[in-house]
């Protein structure tokens, strides 16, 4: 008998990728907002929106592993929308804590961001603290705020948080950072660097995420982990390789008074525990502006 697998977020970037990697050898449970018919490659589709008053009505009685990939979209429009962030961020993540709880779940997993740390010059690791502060912003801080609730349930089940750096991909939003520089390098727009080169991260590829997301299904305690892409490189390197792409020289324009706020994740634990992240980013970035382009 397959395993039961419940997952939010399955109409985002990472979760469409997750879902159809898991419908191979799970029984995949999926939460959906919308009125769609159908259930795509036979998995069980839930109706139900996380921002609203919901219950687990309708959820399986017994499940082994939650995934929970589902966030506010709304997470730049602070304070507007606080409200929805914090349900979707945080009340959503204890409400399917207790559910994971009471379905004698064995995993919960729970998308978090690499921005929790803030910035700084050298890599982040997992076992480092977390500063809480209020510069951090109300996005971030619902992310700690659920992380913070998902130890609590460490005795009950393994509690997996990941700590996502710049995932890009195919279908992105366009708001989202590598989007934005696409546009840009295209539009013949000036990417704007602090200082000589920018800010330095290593963004991951969307599959070599969906990959880690899957991977942690098969481990057996708790664990925080940074999911990151291989390569550390500047705002002005990420430029340059679009630009390479596209066959246009991308334009900068430098404020040296501004130091760069560097976001870059250590992958050492991700590599032990999940695997190596495999797609170079000039080969991922080639991926998404072909994909953008036959859209």
């Amino acid at each position: 008998m397959r395993k039961g697998c419940l997952v939010t977020g399955v109409t985002g970037l990472i979760g469409r990728h997750v879902v159809i990697r898991l419908s191979k050898s799970w029984e995949v449970y999926y939460i959906a907002r919308g009125q769609e018919k159908g259930n795509p490659g036979g998995m069980h589709r839930i109706q139900c929106d996380l921002a609203q008053d919901w219950t687990t009505g309708r959820f399986p009685k017994s499940i082994d592993a939650v995934i929970h990939l589902a966030q506010s979209k709304y997470f730049r429009e602070f304070p507007d929308y606080s409200e929805h962030v914090f349900r979707v961020n945080v009340m959503s993540t204890l409400r399917l804590l207790e559910y994971a709880r009471r379905a004698n779940a064995k995993s919960f997993i729970l998308a978090s961001s690499g921005g929790v740390y803030g910035h700084g010059d050298n890599g982040f690791k997992e076992d480092q603290p977390i500063s809480v502060k209020g510069d951090i912003g109300f996005y971030l801080g619902s992310k700690v705020c659920a992380e913070v609730l998902a130890e609590n349930y460490t005795p009950f089940m393994n509690i997996i948080i990941l700590r996502f750096f710049f995932i890009y991909g195919s279908r992105q939003h366009t708001s989202m950072l590598i989007p934005r520089l696409v546009r840009a390098v295209k539009e013949g727009e000036p990417i704007i660097l602090h200082g000589r080169d920018g800010l330095k991260i290593n963004p991951t590829y969307v599959t070599d995420a969906a990959s880690a997301v899957c991977q942690s299904l098969e481990l057996t305690d708790s664990h925080k982990i940074n999911i990151a892409g291989p390569e550390v490189l500047s705002l002005r390197q990420i430029g340059q390789q679009i630009g390479g792409i596209l066959h246009k020289k991308p334009i900068f324009e430098i404020n040296k008074n501004i130091r760069p706020q560097h976001l870059i994740g250590d992958i050492k634990k991700m590599t032990h525990f999940l695997g190596q992240p495999v797609v170079r980013f000039r080969d991922g970035i080639a991926k998404y502006i072909e994909e953008q382009n036959e859209e």
